[in-house]
């Protein structure tokens, strides 16, 4: 593509992800929102649900897959007799409130190990909802949307249950003149029931940051040559533009299918507002894990 039409492309996408989003626009929006979320949920179910026909252990991984889809499953369930570590997540509240031009949504999800609850856990996952609901109650006190609209919706999906850890995604879409969407991740520890930073899970590998961070923006870089319509801000040097350049070990991370390390960025963190919320797989011959 010529220099011309990339930076004709690059406008128009600016311009887009610029565009405040009218009262009528809400409603589509939050709708193919929820859609994109059900139809992942769906596909990590079928990906982990044909693993299941190879052994033993992943038949139980599907038992535990449908104990954490809804409450009722898993209550349901709670008489099969099973072996090792089962983690139950279960929606324990929802926040909801809708008045004049504002709107929330907000699924606070409980985690059990053993049938036991993890309190500890489960502090750390109402103090995350309690921020998102103190902002909401925080702009609708002060009206600070004006004329304009304000929403938050935030919803919960399990993206690891392996016999050692748990991982709760929490994603959080929060709409005003434009949507932005945040991911927090709880990677839980089954065998000592704390969450696991990504710290914690290489404090024996003392060049994991240069060596993730090198492997993120190769990825960027690579992902960007191959597609014109990719783009992701970092740093190839010390003289380059502000950007991602390191990461610092506190970011969201699960494991994949795979076993590799996946690391979750916020939307804008290290891309431009149309590229949503982005990951990347570490391949383990990166992390060493």
């Amino acid at each position: 593509m010529e220099n011309s039409d990339k930076d004709k492309l690059l406008k128009m996408k600016e311009e887009y992800n610029h565009i405040p989003v009218p009262e009528s626009a809400r409603t589509g929006i939050m709708a193919g929102i929820e859609k994109a979320k059900k139809d992942q949920r769906r596909i990590q179910m079928m990906k982990m649900s044909k693993r299941t026909a190879i052994t033993g252990a992943a038949a139980m991984a599907a038992i535990i897959i449908m104990a954490n889809a809804s409450p009722v499953t898993a209550n349901a369930m709670e008489d099969i007799p099973v072996l090792g570590a089962i983690a139950k997540v279960v929606t324990f509240r929802t926040f909801a409130d809708a008045k004049n031009n504002y709107e929330a949504k907000i699924e606070i999800p409980k985690v059990s190990i053993n049938e036991k609850d993890n309190d500890k856990v489960n502090r750390s996952i109402e103090e995350y909802a309690g921020e998102l609901i103190s902002e909401y109650e925080k702009q609708v006190g002060e009206d600070l949307a004006g004329d304009g609209h304000y929403s938050v919706t935030s919803s919960y999906d399990v993206v690891t249950d392996n016999d050692r850890y748990l991982s709760l995604r929490i994603n959080t879409t929060v709409i005003m003149a434009s949507g932005a969407e945040s991911v927090k991740i709880f990677t839980i520890d089954k065998e000592t029931g704390n969450v696991v930073s990504l710290k914690d899970l290489m404090k024996n590998k003392p060049d994991y940051i240069t060596a993730i961070s090198d492997n993120i923006k190769k990825q960027m870089a690579e992902q960007m040559a191959a597609d014109d319509s990719k783009m992701y801000f970092y740093k190839t040097g010390e003289d380059s533009l502000d950007g991602f350049d390191r990461i610092t070990g506190d970011e969201s991370f699960y494991f994949n299918e795979k076993g590799e390390i996946v690391i979750a960025f916020d939307e804008y963190e290290v891309a431009p507002g149309y590229m949503g919320a982005v990951e990347f797989a570490i391949p383990k011959d990166v992390t060493g894990y």
